[in-house]
């Protein structure tokens, strides 16, 4: 009786991510919301339109993380077949930990619960997700960079997607840091500009291990990113982690001095 009360509460909670009612609370929210209030404070360039015409779900979106805006920017970029029962992965010991945060997050967003720190009460969910058919947005970093610099991926996108046999659709978000950097709660003034660069969807290559996949996918995000920013005069990875080395030399310096 328990396992299949169990079950039953299972499927509920999978079907609340695809079902019409929250569909259409989900295209109110983000179409007629969303989308209008953050284009009008952004100025939102969409390339790579042309690798979406094969695409379909289930997949698993990734990009590289800098700002509150990202996830805003993708849904309102991606087409509406493919955006309206995305499941954005939202930290659970931060987004889920109240009530209140975790309706806007799940109505905004069709956000679902990913542990970052020792929680494992949602284990299995992404994948769970995935076999219904719904796809996903994850942030391979793990949490929002400080500095514009994209830490490594970790390794859960690409076994998730070997495991479950789904592609990988890269994403570059161009620009987004520095119309709202860390420490911001809103857009910074002036209509900054964030281009939103899609890629061809990868899959593993036949044999390929988890790791090695994960650096491909890495290195693809930072190619479509370093492309698109060189192009327009904005600043590449390289600046950003050059930046991030440089301003540690001073600091290491400053605290050398004030020691001797």
């Amino acid at each position: 009786m328990t396992s299949d009360h169990d079950e039953a509460k299972a499927r509920d909670d999978l079907a609340k991510y695809s079902d019409t009612p929250q569909r259409v609370a989900r295209f109110v929210a983000q179409q007629l919301i969303m989308k209008p209030y953050v284009w009008s404070a952004l100025t939102v360039h969409i390339h790579g339109e042309r690798h979406l015409t094969d695409l379909n779900a289930p997949f698993i979106a990734i990009a590289n993380h800098s700002s509150h805006v990202d996830t805003t920017v993708i849904y309102g970029a991606l087409p509406r077949r493919l955006s309206r029962n995305l499941a954005a992965g939202a930290a659970a010991d931060y987004f889920f930990k109240k009530k209140t945060s975790a309706l806007g997050t799940r109505l905004f967003f069709n956000a679902y619960p990913v542990d970052r720190g020792g929680m494992k009460g949602h284990a299995g969910l992404s994948g769970r997700l995935l076999d219904d058919g719904v796809p996903l947005l994850i942030f391979p970093e793990g949490t929002r960079s400080r500095t514009g610099a994209m830490a490594k991926f970790k390794m859960g996108v690409a076994a998730l997607s070997i495991q479950q046999s789904v592609p990988v659709l890269p994403i570059a978000l161009v620009g987004a840091y520095a119309a709202m950097p860390y420490g911001q709660k809103l857009p910074v003034p002036g209509r900054p500009t964030v281009h939103v660069v899609f890629g061809n969807p990868l899959r593993a290559h036949p044999g390929e291990t988890v790791p090695r996949f994960t650096e491909r996918l890495y290195n693809r995000v930072v190619e479509l990113h370093d492309t698109t920013a060189r192009a327009y005069g904005m600043p590449t990875q390289a600046d950003f982690h050059r930046s991030v080395a440089l301003k540690a030399a001073a600091k290491k310096a400053k605290d050398s001095s004030t020691t001797d």
